[in-house]
């Protein structure tokens, strides 16, 4: 579907900054003025801001038609605050109809004088408006087009500015129109007008998203024309191609790490060093993560040194980065060596750096360390993971120390609103039944079902068990017989 809507357009459209042989979209001759846009153009520019509007509404009382309100706003372009001053009362009066020609010329008169944000907001106005609408003229279905192509037509006569079209993109891909927006790029590109590489860095990992890497890598390619044969490049009459940044890189790496193609980011990587861009911290830190997700520690290492030999300093998400890796593989004196380093680099933790530390800990079976981290991490008011939590309950459990267990449980539900997963109530039950405390046992349980879970066997057993150690056999029976009735698996 998204194949067919990109190969829809046939007919050239004519844009900036070819010649346009076009008769002028607005007619800004003063003699083809009607009278009420002399009129309202008038008031507006002479009289006081406190009297023009009541004026204004005598002026109009029938309101004006959009073509109207084009031209008027052609005459205020260089007052473009008074311009949108003059949409919005238009508006909020219900004094004109507007349609996408007169929402393309206040966007327009808006872009020409960098008011970026007021022009967004009129972009995605004149978008929602256009869905509700049917426009004449317009040979598309989509809005975001009806409005490209409106933008087009009285680009010249509203003297704008090539960003427009940015903006125009940035408001599609917000409103998760990926397909129009790559639509739009493409039809800019066939006229000799590059979207700015920011906004092209914005769509790549959009499509990436919704269609995958596989065709967020071919946009990448497409947009900024590295298949292309030089030759066929030096026939231009001029080179518009924008060249790919250090950010552009980084978001296709992020894309393939986080679609687990690990393979991908190196490869990346040195499509980069191929394009003779510099990475930054963040580069370095994606294809860390990469290595680590793989269990290359030893090139990840490698790539450490490197940085600091290019002299880049690393910041929390590079530290995060290797601290994780080598917890993971259990390496957690190699992991605080690079802990205590980013402490005296002056780099602050964050949760994510404590999460890995209580995570390698526990993992080595050091539940000591593990409780002075976490304690640390608590500490500092920084909410740990539930999986965390689920860790230490297990480890602290496992070692015997029940009570801390349930102090830990007990603080992560009060400070932090977090309850343990199913794996960490049954191993606070069993401890407890096993210590004795039945009651305290119960209770856990109930809060365990209110939560959603279910009973297994490995529970009951732990009850049956505790029961019949305080001598309550008629209860251990009773039990027993529920947990067969129930068919409880194992």
């Amino acid at each position: 579907m998204a194949i067919q809507l990109l190969k829809r357009l046939h007919e050239p459209l004519i844009l900036w900054p070819k010649p346009l042989p076009l008769i002028s979209y607005f007619c800004s001759n003063e003699s083809s003025e009607s009278g009420i846009v002399r009129s309202v153009v008038s008031i507006l520019t002479h009289q006081r801001s406190k009297s023009r509007w009541s004026t204004l509404r005598s002026a109009c009382p029938n309101g004006i038609d959009p073509f109207e309100f084009s031209q008027i706003s052609i005459n205020l372009k260089n007052k473009p605050q008074l311009a949108l001053r003059f949409f919005h009362w238009t508006k909020s009066n219900s004094l004109c109809h507007h349609n996408l020609s007169s929402y393309s010329t206040i966007i327009h008169i808006l872009a020409r004088a960098r008011l970026s944000s007021h022009a967004y907001d009129v972009i995605r106005t004149a978008i929602r408006a256009s869905q509700l609408n049917e426009d004449e003229g317009c040979r598309f279905d989509s809005s975001p087009l009806k409005l490209f192509e409106t933008l087009v037509k009285s680009y010249r006569d509203s003297g704008s500015a090539p960003f427009v079209f940015d903006l125009l993109i940035k408001a599609c891909l917000d409103s998760k129109k990926v397909d129009p927006s790559i639509e739009i790029v493409r039809m800019l590109l066939s006229r000799g007008i590059s979207p700015k590489v920011s906004t092209l860095n914005c769509l790549i990992p959009r499509v990436c998203q919704s269609r995958g890497v596989d065709a967020g890598y071919a946009i990448y390619r497409e947009l900024f024309r590295l298949d292309e044969e030089k030759k066929e490049i030096s026939k231009r009459s001029f080179d518009f191609r924008v060249t790919p940044n250090v950010h552009t890189y980084n978001e296709l790496m992020l894309c393939c790490y986080q679609d687990g193609w690990m393979e991908k980011v190196e490869e990346i990587w040195n499509e980069m060093g191929e394009m003779r861009c510099k990475p930054n911290a963040y580069s370095y830190s994606v294809l860390m993560a990469a290595f680590c997700e793989e269990g290359r520690l030893g090139d990840a290492d490698k790539l450490w040194e490197e940085m600091r030999n290019e002299e880049m300093e690393p910041d929390v998400v590079c530290y995060n980065t290797m601290i994780g890796g080598f917890c993971n593989i259990g390496d957690v004196g190699r992991a605080e060596e690079f802990f205590k380093e980013m402490a005296l680099a002056g780099v602050e933790s964050t949760a994510a750096t404590y999460e890995h530390l209580v995570k390698g800990y526990c993992n080595a079976g050091d539940v000591d360390s593990a409780v002075l981290v976490y304690k640390d991490m608590s500490r500092r008011d920084f909410r740990p993971d539930a999986s965390t939590l689920d860790v230490m309950i297990r480890l602290l459990c496992d070692k015997g120390r029940v009570q801390e267990a349930l102090e830990f449980f007990r603080c992560a539900a009060g400070k932090f609103d977090l309850f343990p997963r199913e794996k960490s109530y049954e191993a606070l039950i069993k401890g407890l039944c096993l210590e004795g405390r039945m009651e305290e046992a119960l209770k856990i349980q109930a809060e365990m079902v209110g939560k959603g879970f279910h009973l297994n066997s490995e529970i009951y057993g732990a009850f049956i068990d505790g029961y019949i150690t305080q001598g309550n056999e008629e209860l251990a029976v009773a039990l027993r017989k529920e947990m067969l009735q129930t068919q409880m698996p194992s």
